[in-house]
């Protein structure tokens, strides 16, 4: 399975047109589209469109597509150029603009350069305990992928002490061995997940925007997200995800603005 199978990404026509359902297992416990999958499906379409791989893509999430709406795709290719594209996506629920993402999509002929980043020490994936699912969670895009926990605090080990904004968790989605762009931008959007960690209090993240910066696609069956939160500030944070292979290759960074609410005191935690 890919990216565009596992989004139940489809041509209406042309390379220029696509739709998708909003199944349950693409959503959040909120009952709208995971904006991971929103960003994903983008590329899928720009990708085809453009016959060319992703470099930037940015997507600003306006409204909510709700779990089993059909949302419209339109694809703009604003400038084609020898070796970059400049193009749009827009989708649309019912004529509404839920969400727009910018990118650009191509490949270079440089033959100098390097990586200067480097992975973090954690566990494998095999060694790393799962993360706890509660029942809201169940039959939504946190049933689809599996993930582990490398780094950092669970949900419920939130006791109001601060701790350290760095995090990780390694993530696959099953049956997805080699990842794409698309795939890279769902597990980007797991930044907004991690605001709870610095301040030690449980919090719900809503992601403003993701943006995901390709390096390179590598075979691998788990993905490592790195995540270092940088700020919350007035109610809004800011954080970013180095995307790893298991074998230590940089994939890809993604980052995040979040609206932050705090999860209440006296209210029980899921089951």
């Amino acid at each position: 399975m890919d990216a565009r199978t596992f989004l139940g990404m489809e041509p209406d026509g042309d390379d220029l047109h696509w739709r998708m359902k909003v199944v349950p297992q693409l959503t959040t416990p909120g009952n709208f589209l995971f904006g991971g999958c929103g960003l994903g499906a983008a590329l899928v379409a720009l990708e085809a469109a453009s016959g060319r791989p992703t470099v930037w893509a940015t997507g600003q999430y306006l409204s909510y597509a709700l779990t089993d709406s059909l949302l419209e795709w339109e694809v703009t290719l604003a400038a084609v150029g020898g070796h970059v594209t400049q193009g749009r996506a827009v989708g649309r629920t019912e004529g509404r603009e839920i969400l727009t993402v910018n990118a650009a999509l191509g490949k270079g002929e440089l033959d100098v350069g390097g990586i200067w980043a480097e992975p973090p020490d954690v566990p494998r994936p095999e060694d790393c305990p799962p993360r706890f699912l509660p029942k809201m969670f169940r039959n939504t895009i946190m049933d689809s992928i599996e993930v582990r926990a490398a780094v950092g605090r669970s949900f419920e080990e939130m006791d109001g002490t601060p701790g350290s904004p760095d995090s990780s968790l390694w993530a696959r989605v099953p049956g997805h061995l080699t990842p794409s762009a698309a795939t890279l931008a769902i597990v980007g959007d797991y930044v907004s997940g991690a605001v709870s960690q610095p301040i030690g209090r449980r919090a719900m993240g809503r992601s403003l925007d993701n943006t995901l910066r390709m390096v390179q696609v590598k075979p691998t069956e788990w993905v490592l997200c790195d995540i270092r939160i940088h700020a919350l500030v007035g109610g809004y944070g800011q954080g970013i995800a180095f995307l790893w292979s298991e074998s230590g290759d940089l994939l890809a960074t993604a980052s995040q603005s979040i609206a932050v609410r705090l999860w209440p005191a006296d209210a029980e935690l899921p089951e």
